[in-house]
């Protein structure tokens, strides 16, 4: 029994294509981008998007973005760490605080009761 467990970890092993490590990060490959580039994507994007209109503000340093201010939408602290993400930042400090206006509707959205789907008629 041992000898065939031997044989089969020899082919699996062997085989190309089959992950050695599957647990670690990927490894990012080629130049990273500016903290001003990355910081001016951003700009770019906030500019371009409903987040933008809540006055909060973005700073990057060594690959870091770092949001202050405070929004009335709940969903915009979300969006604004995938906004710096996907513009090159390789971390996110999301110091982005949400007003109790917000929290307020939030929490009355969740009566406990089930949610009904809304459809209007033709």
């Amino acid at each position: 029994m041992s000898r065939i467990s031997f044989l089969l970890a020899s082919v699996l092993c062997a085989l190309p294509g089959l992950p050695v490590a599957a647990a670690t990060p990927p490894v990012r490959t080629g130049p990273r981008a500016s903290d001003a580039e990355i910081e001016a994507t951003i700009r770019t994007k906030l500019a371009k998007s409903k987040i933008g209109k809540d006055g909060i503000q973005v700073r990057v340093h060594n690959g870091v973005a770092t949001w202050t201010g405070t929004t009335n939408v709940m969903q915009h602290k979300g969006a604004a760490t995938r906004m710096a993400r996907t513009s090159g930042a390789i971390q996110v400090i999301n110091n982005i605080k949400i007003s109790d206006e917000a929290r307020l509707r939030a929490f009355g959205n969740t009566s406990g009761e089930p949610r009904r789907a809304q459809v209007k008629a033709p």
